[in-house]
């Protein structure tokens, strides 16, 4: 059966690494929500601190609803931030919203992976809808066999998107760790702490790059077999 053949040991590394990836930023979130920083802003007043003194007056700092449903959207020029994470002074609050204020610098600075990144969004929504179901209609309908290379294409860009997000993410964690050291608003022995909640929520992006290319490794080799 297409979801029970052996080619399901190939996801087992990012099962076990999405795992590991959720119990850490669990963790690290959880534990640096009850530190309060030493600065006492909310994550709201980080975040517009940091863009005030990168001239970046125009963009918003908003409340959504949700947890951990922290993002910037480039295409308003909004930094959206939880309530838990616009209203928190902990550690946590403003490392989450020193973070998405590295986004809003990539996006003034015109960061290339991040404009890639915006560029891949349809067809990467795209491929990760219909990619799977293409392959399935061309795995049990061998009439429209061609489908199935058509999904395993279509999904492709999926995991591209999925690669690129890496450094996208990466580079603005790093950005908010320098913003927060260079506008004194973490104590020495706060540092550490602010890290550890990037470097957890770094992770979740590493497992799911993961689990894209493991997937896609799995649908060509389905591909091949149906093919000799």
């Amino acid at each position: 059966m297409y979801f029970w053949d052996s080619t399901i040991v190939l996801l087992i590394p990012a099962i076990l690494l999405s795992i590991y990836a959720q119990y850490k930023i669990s963790s690290s979130y959880k534990h640096y929500s009850k530190i309060r920083s030493q600065s006492g802003l909310t994550g709201a007043q980080t975040a517009r601190a940091l863009l005030n003194s990168n001239g970046l007056y125009d963009v918003r700092v908003e409340a959504v609803q949700g947890r951990l449903s922290d993002h910037y959207d480039p295409s308003t020029r909004v930094i959206n931030l939880s309530p838990e994470v616009f209203q928190g002074t902990s550690l946590s609050s403003v490392a989450v919203a020193a973070h998405e204020t590295g986004h809003a610098l990539q996006h003034a600075s015109g960061y290339f992976p991040m404009t890639l990144r915006s560029s891949f969004v349809p067809v990467a929504s795209l491929g990760s809808g219909a990619g799977p179901i293409l392959i399935m209609v061309g795995l049990f309908m061998p009439t429209y066999g061609w489908l199935l290379d058509f999904g395993i294409l279509a999904f492709s860009f999926a995991v591209l998107f999925q690669i690129i997000t890496l450094p996208v993410e990466f580079n603005a964690s790093n950005r908010a760790m320098t913003l927060l050291q260079e506008g004194n608003m973490l104590g020495s022995e706060e540092v550490r702490g602010a890290r550890s909640v990037l470097n957890a929520a770094a992770l979740t992006y590493v497992a799911a790059a993961l689990a894209a290319v493991l997937q896609l490794a799995r649908f060509i080799l389905i591909s091949r077999g149906r093919s000799k």
